[in-house]
């Protein structure tokens, strides 16, 4: 704000008007609290205004007992500006922000992230009633919670009765009651709804809390209008606090079910919700039942939780941190079970990565032909990537049910396995020890990967080439093809940064990969393949529960390779159609390539030096597919888990000794290392 728009105390006192219209009183609020928060004095104050008052006092308490203290010297504006606040107070919906304030309005993370865009994007306006929009207006700064939570006891209920005056508790204390059945009814609807109800413990929902939630509310809005006594009271809140802890048990167990059959987004944040509003009604109760309706702690400790709640609605950041490090954590935990097959611990498990990446090997050098046959078609820019997509992914899927490998699909697969042995590193080091053979292992099996791809990539499409020179007169490959690979490998162009470019597809693979695992088993699709009446009667229970387990076990490898070779494909393409000179460079792909180029130009080629610098590309290629995705994988599956690598330099030790120690370990398994 500019120091001319400011407002000192003089204008504000100058300015209350109790019968002004509602949206200017709503106004002097808004000015009143950015006075508040002004920082440093604005101007001296008044001798024996802050009598010992701490250094370390916010402001903005200094500043709300200067206030008061003002108008109990000054009556007239004492009279005045307690009739603005108890009439703003009262034109305004209470309930709005004791029972709606900070939660969302309908049941769904999506509906939940389109509100919060538009909290953040678009200007709220005083002009209304509900006091849960004017409570935003109001505390909308960074350090809110501070202050607030400084305010001592005194000051506040000083506040308070200035707000209230002779009747403003008893309508406090009728909106607090309306607020906790409000809440309570919103619970019961939440906790009765089929995708949570279905997922909850039963022996939790066995006693029916959630039914019983809304009467034990409408009990104690009862004991309190016949003014009973205390102890009467005391009990039939106790009564409630009892069925919303058990309600709140019971949605906490869905994420237990969550955990072993699949997750979702909106069943989460359905939970979370469920959660804040238990414990709103917690909140509400402490300050219904405690000795003074208006108590200072437990209105203190209320204030804060609805400016926290205001804060978080307005974080789209946060919504993703906390709704998405569960399933991230559960893709990459289906991508760690999946990356276990790809990580060798003995030399029988090494000879055959080497044997099952020499078999993918094979088949990227046929995709690497049909991918140059593919280009002598004249396609628009879209369709062209798309077939080239349909080629990778047709490629990748052949080589899984071959039960072949691509070398660079492991990092972002392992990644996730590697990440589960940190866990304990800090607590133990047979645990530091253990993660450094996992990273032994894996790095080895990575190298036989390679190896093998790139052992079979090059003879085939060699043959390949020889063949068509022998039967045609022509390579499949022409010259023009050739050359132009031997530019577009060449270490001195883009290639480095196509290749990291590649690295962050395969990442985006496994998590897609991941992602639609989860899908699947969350909506229980192998148990419908395996008893759907209509799947029995076409292909019989036997071969139907087959299916279902194929299913099962494959999906997770289907959605990777499917999703990978149509992003190698499409994503360059749509970076065409947007201006991006996207690429993409896979080493077993550019192996092949730079194959049919040798194979197109001959021997005389290797006296060339765009051959050896397109040559010397390929490792570079090779390390940045897998570092990128191994990295990104890597530290998804850290932050999934909320591990830390405090350790590092534990960590990094352990992995020098080993290299010092045993650097073949890193290479080949020793022959006295067998598998565990």
């Amino acid at each position: 704000m500019a120091a001319a728009d400011r407002w000192d105390l003089t204008s504000l006192l100058n300015a209350a008007d109790p019968a002004a219209p509602a949206v200017e009183r709503h106004l002097w609020l808004i000015r009143l609290l950015e006075w508040l928060r002004e920082p440093g004095p604005q101007s001296p104050f008044t001798e024996g205004d802050l009598p010992d008052e701490s250094a370390s006092t916010p402001w903005p308490v200094r500043r709300l007992k200067h206030l008061l203290n003002v108008l109990d010297r000054h009556p007239e504006h004492h009279q005045r500006i307690g009739d603005l606040l108890r009439t703003s107070l009262a034109g305004l919906d209470a309930t709005g922000l004791l029972a709606d304030f900070g939660f969302a309005p309908r049941q769904g993370f999506v509906s939940e992230l389109a509100d919060r865009v538009r909290l953040s994007c678009l200007p709220g306006t005083p002009q209304t009633r509900d006091l849960g929009e004017l409570f935003r207006l109001l505390f909308n700064g960074e350090d809110d919670t501070s202050w607030l939570q400084a305010i001592d006891d005194a000051t506040l209920l000083r506040f308070m009765a200035l707000c209230q005056g002779e009747t403003g508790d008893k309508a406090w204390r009728a909106a607090v009651i309306e607020s906790i059945q409000l809440l309570a009814s919103q619970m019961r609807a939440a906790g009765l709804a089929g995708p949570m109800r279905q997922r909850m413990d039963l022996s939790l929902m066995a006693t029916r809390p959630f039914h019983q939630l809304v009467p034990a509310a409408e009990a104690l809005r009862d004991e309190l209008h016949e003014g009973t006594d205390a102890l009467t009271r005391q009990q039939q809140a106790h009564y409630l606090r009892a069925v919303l802890a058990t309600c709140r048990e019971a949605a906490a167990s869905v994420r237990q079910h969550l955990d072993e059959h699949g997750i979702s987004v909106d069943v989460v944040f359905q939970v979370d919700q469920l959660q804040a509003r238990g414990d709103r009604i917690e909140a509400l109760l402490d300050c219904l039942l405690a000795p003074a309706p208006a108590a200072a702690p437990e209105l203190r400790h209320l204030l804060v939780a609805l400016v926290e709640a205001g804060q978080g609605r307005r974080g789209i950041r946060r919504l993703f941190a906390q709704h998405y490090g569960l399933l991230a954590r559960k893709v990459t935990e289906r991508s760690a079970e999946t990356g276990e097959h790809y990580i060798t611990r003995d030399r029988a498990e090494y000879r055959q990565m080497l044997v099952q990446a020499a078999g993918g090997g094979a088949i990227i050098g046929l995709t690497t032909v049909a991918k140059f046959l593919l280009a002598l078609i004249s396609l628009s820019v879209f369709w062209a990537g798309f077939w080239a997509g349909m080629n990778y992914a047709i490629s990748f899927v052949v080589v899984q049910l071959l039960h072949w490998t691509v070398a660079t699909k492991q990092p972002a697969m392992t990644a996730p396995a590697i990440a589960a042995k940190l866990e304990n590193v800090s607590a133990s080091d047979a645990a530091l020890e253990d993660f450094v053979d996992e990273v032994a292992h894996l790095f080895r099996s990575q190298v036989a990967g390679i190896i093998g791809n790139l052992a079979l990539v090059v003879p085939v499409v060699l043959l390949i080439q020889g063949a068509a020179w022998a039967l045609a007169g022509a390579p499949v490959i022409g010259a023009e093809q050739a050359k132009y690979v031997l530019h577009s490998l060449h270490l001195a162009g883009p290639t480095v940064f196509f290749a990291a470019f590649t690295g962050i597809l395969l990442f985006g693979s496994s998590l897609i990969a991941g992602w639609v695992e989860n899908w699947f088993v969350f909506h229980r699709l192998d148990s419908a393949i395996a008893w759907n009446p209509r799947f029995i009667q076409v292909l019989g229970a036997t071969r139907a529960q087959g299916w279902a387990r194929w299913w099962r076990q494959n999906i997770s490898g289907l959605a990777a390779n499917v999703s990978l070779g149509l992003m190698l494909g499409i994503v360059p393409a749509i970076g065409t159609f947007f201006g991006l000179p996207l690429e993409v460079r896979h080493v077993t792909l550019s192996m092949g390539q730079l194959a049919a180029a040798l194979g197109a130009l001959g021997t005389d080629l290797l006296r060339e030096p765009d051959f050896w610098w397109c040559l010397a590309a390929i490792p570079m290629i090779g390390v940045l597919n897998l570092g990128v995705s191994f990295t990104l994988a890597f530290r998804v599956a850290l932050a999934s888990r909320g591990l830390k690598l405090r350790d590092r330099g534990r960590v990094y030790t352990a992995l020098r000794a080993r290299l010092r120690s045993r650097p073949g370990s890193f290479l080949v398994p020793p022959p006295d290392q067998p598998a565990p």
